[in-house]
């Protein structure tokens, strides 16, 4: 890692813990700096803040205190889930006290250059295939970001051999200063986490900072297909490298003839692709674009989407039990992602969904319904989606406590030949910590039933 100069002596707060503020504190302590951390978590239930103290890191505990921004800091580095509307960070813009997220240490400190991925959807699922198009090509590629390790901690032990690829969202994104990615994709744009940036404006304006810092001497791969994407790709100063699953683009990734090409250059049968889904291939094209740029061989992008069927928690093939075949999409957290995961499937299927109200309706799931024959409901948003089930004139609609009692529930209502898909169209926090914990407990329900 680079030594640099930056922090040292410099007074700086590190406002909630989780992994990202853990790590960040740690790491400007050992730059020089002068850490305080505030987590809300009382001391005595935290050993993260208890970890931190023993390293001689200050700790406050319990609450965020306002008048704590009186003493002097020079600059806030926050847990991207903090919002910007929190008492502590309008009153640290009110003090003209910068703020970033740990994404911008990692950067800073960073010997590795970095592959930066942002979108609504598949973002997990296309920084997996450029990790892997990478480590295929030998190219000695470090998974980092929301995906995997926490950035600033990765960074600490890459060196110029290595290539960061990172997963990185909205949240991250507005908290950044210099980062500059050699390569960054955007894989599309559509009504997320609006509850969090206010207007679809604001949340496009913090995807866009993935592109603010690049020059001709970057790329930035973009969806050609969507309004929002090109309108980011308009404004940027990068090498711009379109890709899209609709037309042919000579100086892009695209798909013509059952193939998938770069620029003029076939590089595998669409036929001869595992990952299953028309909405991957976008991921597929971006990922192979990414990969090319980065000097990989197609022999080794070939390997990789001939044997790659997706990640955890994202259309994730659990088994089969006596003919019923079990898909885990609990990372399906907006109406998009459960849309794309349902129009992957000919099949019957019983779809299990539900979870945090943020006050949207689910009217636009309605076109994607065709295929589902019973609906297993959970959550806060369960009588929304029963009314949309109701109007889609599905027979056979049932509302459980959570996903634990959804399975059996649904293989009670199931046949040979039939799916049962949890793709839950919402965020998991009214009943479950992360999506992961949430898929986990689908799988372990599921081979109960064996």
């Amino acid at each position: 890692m680079k030594q640099i100069e930056t922090y040292r002596h410099k007074k700086i707060l590190v406002l909630g813990l989780a992994k990202s503020g853990v790590t960040a504190a740690a790491l400007l302590h050992k730059l020089g700096a002068f850490v305080t951390v505030n987590d809300r978590k009382p001391f005595s239930e935290n050993p993260e803040a208890q970890g931190l103290l023993e390293q001689g890191i200050k700790v406050i505990c319990g609450e965020h205190p306002v008048e704590l921004l009186d003493e002097g800091f020079e600059l806030i580095v926050k847990n991207p889930g903090i919002p910007y509307n929190n008492p502590m960070i309008e009153g640290a813009i009110e003090r003209d006290i910068p703020v970033i997220t740990e994404v911008e240490l990692a950067y800073e400190i960073s010997e590795a250059p970095f592959i930066g991925i942002t979108g609504t959807n598949g973002k997990t699922t296309t920084t997996t295939l450029v990790y892997e198009m990478l480590n295929a090509g030998n190219k000695a590629p470090l998974i980092a970001g929301n995906i995997g390790t926490v950035a600033s901690g990765v960074a600490q032990t890459a060196t110029a051999d290595n290539t960061i690829v990172i997963e990185l969202s909205s949240f991250q994104l507005m908290g950044i200063t210099l980062f500059n990615p050699k390569i960054a994709i955007i894989t599309n744009i559509y009504d997320a986490h609006l509850d969090y940036h206010g207007t679809k404006e604001e949340y496009i304006k913090a995807k866009a900072n993935i592109t603010k810092n690049q020059t001709e001497l970057e790329y930035l791969i973009v969806n050609a297909d969507q309004e929002e994407t090109l309108q980011i790709a308009n404004s940027s100063r990068a090498t711009i490298i379109p890709f899209s699953t609709k037309k042919v683009l000579t100086e892009g990734a695209y798909i013509s003839d059952g193939w998938i090409w770069f620029k003029q250059e076939k590089i595998i049968q669409i036929e001869k692709i595992a990952l299953p889904g028309v909405h991957n291939l976008e991921n597929i094209l971006s990922s192979m674009a990414a990969a090319k740029l980065s000097g990989v061989d197609n022999h080794a992008i070939q390997k990789v989407l001939e044997s790659f069927t997706g990640v955890k928690h994202r259309l994730q093939y659990v088994t089969e039990i006596d003919g019923r075949k079990f898909y885990n999409d609990s990372k399906a957290t907006n109406i998009l992602a459960a849309a794309n995961a349902l129009k992957a499937f000919d099949a019957p299927v019983i779809l299990l969904a539900g979870g945090l109200d943020r006050g949207n309706e689910f009217d636009e799931l309605l076109p994607y319904l065709e295929h589902v024959k019973v609906l297993i409901t959970f959550g806060q948003t369960a009588e929304k989606l029963e009314r949309i089930g109701e109007e889609a004139g599905i027979n056979v609609i049932q509302r459980v406590d959570n996903v634990e009692k959804a399975v059996p529930a649904a293989y009670g209502f199931s046949n040979p030949g039939d799916v049962i898909l949890l793709s839950p169209a919402c965020a998991s926090w009214d009943q479950y910590k992360s999506f992961e914990v949430r898929g986990d407990i689908f799988i372990e329900a599921v081979h109960k039933l064996k």
